[in-house]
């Protein structure tokens, strides 16, 4: 069957269920289906078009891709098309499970570089490090390939194979891999912040992510006698499924409490979701702590503890993703993933903070926010993401600290560390004490870096020199150019603390992974140290969850 002949047949079904919708619907919605087919005719005629008569040969796929991911565009950024080689990806962040090597890399200079490996992966079994440079797949040069590029090739079946070719230490190394299925924990650490205070990290609402917090938690009190506090920790936390999210609010919350609600076009799709079980502690104190990128099923639970004053919310204010998605299967192995409904807590309000209008996000004002009450009577508002109850000042990265994470100087050392220092003492016993060997590693690299200001006053004289005015600032952008440098030389000692536990945390997120990180970054997190302080003055701690 040639292709005018599918583009025909496609099209005339397509026509055919609009038309048979349009039976039973009214005229203003006739004459939108009348568009629909009309515009789908339109499409395949001009695809038909391009195909037959363009001057170089066209990829369809590659074409078509481009057509849905641009009318993907125009809708809110959470509706997506999922090609069917993108499911590995899709299922990795609903199941939290893939099948591939069980490793995450980025592109630097030429090529792509394994940043971070999974505990038991395929690729530690096969003797794959951090800092490998993978240069060839298959015997084919991955010089210049994206991150996408080499991660389409390293997914596959398990029990299947994959040759690589990796540089470590200036010496190229032949390793052959076999897939597997990849576990990827969404509950990387738990564990006691101090002798009363415990603490759980959940990462992303994959499944059993409720299950995953609840079994922590007993662990917790199984292990800890004296606890009288929690600190659920969903700062950098995406979201997720819905269900897990009302799931992790029955450990805290009574049976029977209506969590989320959801509203959509389709009325007969409108549900709420309530908790089906009994509570593992009602009682037990717990802070919760957001930042601005806990989104969708994060603010869900974040905001079922604020409006039923089970708990201190502590951080910053969230995303404000106050949106639900659905997957639908569109044919050979294809899903859409789209915007049904909006969901709203407890209080009635849904913390959506944006609308959207042809892709563009328009912010809702805080006069356009309506007021809602929380159990205990506290006021909060809809629209804007969830407020902390205890906001604290987002934690600031000097210039230096960014810039040598952004030019991977951190990295690199930390990677030549790994190859001097087989092991390291446990997670709690470790700390970095080779400042001088890293202020040597970065004389021998000549880091420099520009700060923002820099940039800014090159844009100045830029200008001042088309406007004629060089000259007569020429003093002023020579002294302000010696001061900015004279204050980045004092930089690395100003900030050697923040510094070193960057490096501590890279390190021993070599050794002990994902969970040793979070671990690590325990020791100097100041938010973490707020939520210990407040746990340990419940006056205080009540104070805020009472009416005002």
């Amino acid at each position: 069957m040639n292709l005018k002949r599918i583009l025909q047949l496609s099209s005339l079904s397509f026509v055919a269920f609009l038309s048979t919708a349009a039976i039973n619907s009214n005229s203003g919605d006739h004459n939108k289906y009348f568009e629909i087919s009309k515009n789908i005719e339109i499409f395949a005629n001009l695809f038909k078009e391009i195909n037959t008569y363009y001057v170089d040969d066209v990829d369809p796929g590659k074409l078509m891709r481009t057509g849905l991911d641009a009318m993907m565009n125009t809708l809110d950024p959470f509706t997506n098309y999922i090609a069917e080689a993108d499911i590995e990806g899709y299922r990795s962040m609903t199941e939290g499970k893939y099948n591939g090597i069980g490793a995450q890399y980025k592109q630097i200079g030429d090529y792509i570089t394994i940043t971070e490996l999974y505990e038991n992966c395929p690729a530690i079994k096969a003797g794959i490090k951090v800092g490998d440079l993978i240069t060839a797949i298959e015997g084919k040069t991955t010089k210049g390939k994206s991150t996408d590029d080499v991660n389409n090739v390293m997914k596959g079946y398990p029990g299947s194979n994959v040759d690589l070719t990796v540089m470590r230490e200036g010496k190229e190394l032949k390793i052959n891999l076999i897939r597997a299925e990849v576990d990827l924990p969404n509950v990387p650490y738990n564990g006691m912040l101090n002798e009363e205070i415990g603490y759980v990290n959940l990462t992303t609402f994959t499944q059993n992510a409720g299950g995953n917090v609840e079994k922590a938690l007993r662990e917790i009190r199984e292990k800890n006698t004296k606890l009288k506090g929690i600190v659920l920790d969903l700062r950098e936390n995406g979201g997720g499924l819905l269900n897990e999210a009302v799931n992790l609010c029955n450990i805290f919350v009574a049976k029977n409490e209506v969590i989320v609600t959801t509203k959509g076009k389709v009325v007969d799709w409108d549900k709420s979701y309530k908790t089906m079980g009994e509570p593992l502690d009602e009682k037990l104190p717990l802070v919760v702590l957001i930042n601005g990128n806990s989104a969708s099923a994060s603010e869900i639970v974040s905001g079922t503890i604020q409006d039923l004053d089970r708990g201190v919310v502590m951080g910053q204010l969230s995303y404000g993703k106050g949106l639900v998605q659905n997957t639908k299967d569109i044919g050979y192995n294809a899903k859409v993933k789209l915007t049904t409904a909006k969901y709203y807590i407890p209080s009635g309000r849904c913390i959506q903070a944006v609308t959207y209008k042809n892709g563009i996000p328009v912010h809702t004002p805080d006069s356009l926010r309506a007021v809602f009450r929380t159990r205990n009577g506290r006021t909060v508002l809809d629209g804007g993401g969830i407020k902390p109850d205890v906001l604290l000042e987002k934690p600031a990265q000097s210039n230096i600290a960014k810039n040598l994470l952004e030019k991977n100087i951190i990295f690199d050392f930390v990677t030549q560390y790994c190859a001097k220092n087989p092991t390291i003492p446990a997670v709690d016993q470790f700390s970095f004490t080779g400042f001088t060997d890293f202020e040597q590693f970065l004389s021998n690299k000549k880091f420099e870096y520009e700060t923002e200001s820099e940039k800014m006053l090159k844009k100045m004289r830029e200008e001042a020199i088309k406007e004629k005015y060089a000259d007569l600032l020429k003093v002023d952008f020579a002294s302000l150019e010696s001061k900015i440098k004279n204050e980045k030389k004092s930089e690395l000692g100003q900030h050697k603390l923040e510094i070193i536990d960057l490096i501590e945390r890279e390190i021993v997120g070599r050794y002990y992974f994902h969970k040793g990180s979070v671990q690590m970054n325990l020791k100097n997190d100041a938010e973490v140290k707020a939520a210990i302080q407040l746990l340990n003055d419940l006056p205080k701690y009540n104070k805020i969850l009472a009416k005002k």
